[in-house]
């Protein structure tokens, strides 16, 4: 059944969304050898950027970022890099570019961490609460450099359930329990949305033309909720996690779904997929959310039934609201943070990826209940890069071409964009909006492959509608993979993170009397945390290969 909200998305008509898809489908036009580049200039015709004169392997802004550390643990559990202040909105890039990911980027992924709680001995600490905003292919390698341990991936908001934003929700999973994560993998998304299968298109009157799909034409609902998504990928991983089973992988005394539900504020009390005990690494615990609430009413005031999560002990809350995706049940986050002694929050939007709406532009205005705007400190929003540009890479082009080849290209990247997300030219549309009545303090491009080039022409899209941005630094800035925002109440100071291209996964605690025995231990002591048996399920399998207990069948010390 299709749900019936009483609070219905606020989205542009399809007549606006068409208009603002043709403001600047992006930037040049199919003009074949007369393209030339016109040196910035921001009234210039938009089909003005290619041959280039700009650098297409480099990222100039990102690479003269100042340089830092991510902060972590070395192997003696003592802090290295720049740890968080207590009144700090920590933002990282770990994937910023559209599918498919790219040396130089990884897809889609953001995390956040807010605050800082120091250790009682004054040695050491941790950040009060931590986010991951979508976890798509490429992102573990980048999560890793930086040094964050699975252990502070266990709460993901999934914005919507294409490849490119979930692919590497396998990596975080299956390889947490022999991490540091020793507690339930917790996932937001979308409820089920009730769209019926439409089928296929009508038969065609002649016999002799072939029928245009095979889809069956009776219509069908499907379950394309988060929890049917999680329970199908916990089971298509059950050879994984049955042969990981001689690790630890829980905590004695973690506290009940219920109880998180109570600490974390989150809409209802959820349950594990599968048949894992709650308290486990192994178990996989989907949040549904009423992807259809805005969040606001009719004048863009915030209602507060679009809460995803509030957590009471650190203060951070994550709201979200439908944005205009492919099919119905994407969705944009808003994260909101009060540090120590401020008067208002730290906050942040991530639209994911999504066609021009309202409702990113209404959150970003963000008006409290009195109707006064707040603005927002940083506005994360998709920008696809111009279907020409797209097809002129894809074909190993340095401008426009002019062959058959080439056009189809460039109609199937242009239905591409039309579909399901937000031309150069909206974007900067959707900014001019926001401006008029509360500017950002800093807006952020995404999901866009970055480079010297495709910044500079898209640039050029942004200025002929938001004319106000001058130049990309202090209120627009495209993302890269391992770019860090730190954002405070007086200043949002931009970073480039350095890392280790060869690091480690983040040192694993050790053992201690909390953790429960893994699944196959030796001894009787199910209690016992120290009795992993690696070998168990070979041994069981030996004599079926013709070999005897006692064989020596490899070298136990590896050598």
């Amino acid at each position: 059944m299709n749900p019936k909200p009483e609070n219905k998305p606020i989205g542009l008509s399809r007549r606006e969304a068409i208009k603002l898809s043709g403001l600047a489908l992006g930037g040049l036009a199919a003009t074949g050898a007369t393209s030339r580049y016109s040196g910035g200039n921001p009234n210039a015709p938009l089909d003005s950027c290619y041959p280039t004169r700009f650098n297409t392997q480099r990222y100039t802004y990102f690479d003269q970022l100042p340089p830092m550390v991510c902060w972590g643990r070395d192997m003696a559990g003592n802090i290295t890099g720049t740890k968080l202040e207590p009144n700090e909105m920590r933002i990282t890039f770990m994937g910023s570019v559209v599918p498919m990911a790219r040396r130089a980027q990884a897809e889609m992924s953001i995390f956040v961490e807010v605050g800082w709680i120091t250790d009682p001995d004054g040695s050491n600490g941790r950040p009060e609460d931590q986010f991951i905003f979508d976890m798509g292919c490429g992102v573990s390698a980048n999560y890793q450099a930086c040094g964050v341990g699975y252990g502070r991936m266990d709460k993901i908001f999934i914005s919507h359930l294409h490849g490119d934003h979930v692919t590497d929700l396998v990596q975080c999973y299956c390889f947490g329990n022999g991490g540091d994560r020793k507690s339930p993998l917790f996932v937001w998304g979308n409820k089920a949305t009730g769209l019926p299968n439409p089928g296929s298109n009508p038969p065609v009157s002649d016999a002799t033309k072939p029928q245009p799909n095979s889809y069956p034409a009776t219509p069908e609902v499907y379950d394309d909720s988060v929890r049917a998504f999680c329970a199908n990928l916990r089971e298509a991983l059950r050879w994984h996690t049955e042969s990981q089973a001689f690790q630890t992988s829980a905590y004695k005394s973690f506290p009940t779904l219920v109880e998180i539900a109570k600490d974390w504020g989150l809409p209802y009390a959820p349950t594990q997929v599968g048949d894992d005990p709650p308290n486990d690494a192994n178990a996989m615990v989907p949040i549904e959310l009423d992807w259809w609430k805005t969040g606001l009413d009719g004048d863009g005031k915030p209602t507060g039934d679009n809460i995803a999560y509030q957590n009471s002990g650190t203060g951070a809350r994550v709201l979200h609201y439908p944005v205009i995706h492919c099919r119905a049940g994407s969705m944009g986050y808003k994260l909101e943070w009060t540090p120590p002694g401020a008067q208002k929050p730290l906050t942040m939007i991530y639209s994911s990826d999504t066609k021009p709406e309202w409702n990113s532009i209404h959150h970003a205005i963000n008006k409290d209940a009195l109707g006064d705007p707040q603005g927002v400190d940083v506005f994360i929003h998709e920008m696809a890069v111009a279907p020409e540009i797209w097809a002129l890479k894809c074909q190993g082009l340095t401008e426009p071409g002019t062959d058959e080849l080439w056009q189809r290209t460039l109609e199937g990247l242009t239905e591409v964009q039309n579909s399901s997300h937000t031309p150069q030219g909206a974007f900067g549309y959707l900014l001019s909006e926001i401006n008029k009545v509360k500017p950002p303090r800093l807006a952020v491009a995404t999901h866009f492959p970055t480079a010297d080039d495709t910044v500079a022409c898209a640039l050029n899209s942004v200025q002929a509608h938001c004319p106000e941005i001058k130049k990309i630094g202090d209120r627009l800035v495209w993302s890269f993979d391992l770019m860090v925002l730190r954002v405070f109440p007086d200043r949002i100071e931009q970073r480039r993170a350095v890392v280790n291209d060869f690091s480690f996964n983040p040192p694993i605690p050790t053992a201690h009397s909390d953790i429960l025995a893994p699944k196959y231990h030796l001894g009787d002591d199910s209690t016992n945390p120290g009795g992993a048996d690696p070998i168990a399920q070979i041994e069981e399998l030996d004599e079926a290969y013709g070999i005897q207990p006692g064989d020596d069948t490899f070298r136990r010390d590896g050598y």
